[in-house]
């Protein structure tokens, strides 16, 4: 696993650099420098970023939609101490593949890059709650303006978002329905496009929260 991390919090950032290389993780860089951190980012290739939210220079948002322009498609996570609900939100919509805070376990911090980097969608156990209610407004706002989309999925399209629902990756996914990794995407794409969400994590809090998926056995 080879991790850029970005944070202007000089202590934190040497601490978190010691702590991931104790554990065999490479950190190719440690930069306070936001600047700094794309430039290495676009030439490095991590396999992850791990991305302060609030920072002087720019906001961890603002790096974040600024990588994503650029055209790099590693998984870049946010790592903070904001628990506020549109800090997890707009990190999500803007194509962060996790949300974690810094008071987290070290062990819990690797197993969820692994997670990551794995290719799920990982937000702290503590901010599911949030989440989940974000996305219930968003539903109820939905249902206000007259339409279920829900309604709009296809039978495969409903048995895909709940493999999304337990925090499957698109590998296992096809695994299990015995089709390609490019047609499990096509279809999470469609998905994403009818509940219109921007983000796997948030489609499945919202099949969970309407109970759409009923646990066989």
């Amino acid at each position: 696993m080879r991790v850029l991390l970005i944070d202007d919090h000089a202590l934190f950032r040497i601490g978190l650099r010691e702590l991931l290389e104790r554990r065999g993780i490479e950190v190719i860089d440690a930069v306070g420098d936001c600047e700094e951190g794309m430039r290495q980012a676009a030439e490095s290739e991590p396999d992850v970023i791990l991305l302060d939210m609030r920072m002087p220079q720019m906001s961890g948002i603002e790096v974040l939609k600024q990588l994503r322009a650029r055209g790099l498609g590693m998984p870049i996570v946010m790592l903070t101490t904001s628990r506020e609900e549109k800090d997890v939100i707009e990190s999500l919509r803007n194509g962060a593949q996790g949300y974690l805070l810094k008071d987290m376990e070290p062990d819990d911090l690797i197993r969820a890059l692994d997670d990551i980097i794995g290719g799920q969608n990982v937000v702290a156990p503590e901010l599911t709650g949030v989440l989940a209610r974000a996305v219930s407004g968003d539903d109820a706002r939905a249902r206000g303006r007259g339409g279920s989309s829900f309604d709009d999925l296809t039978p495969r399209e409903h048995e895909i978002l709940c493999h999304l629902a337990e925090g499957q990756s698109n590998k296992v996914i096809a695994r299990h329905l015995g089709i390609s990794d490019g047609t499990v995407k096509l279809h999470v794409k469609a998905i994403l496009r009818k509940l219109d969400v921007h983000s796997r994590v948030e489609a499945a809090v919202m099949a969970v929260e309407q109970n759409l998926c009923s646990r066989k056995g």
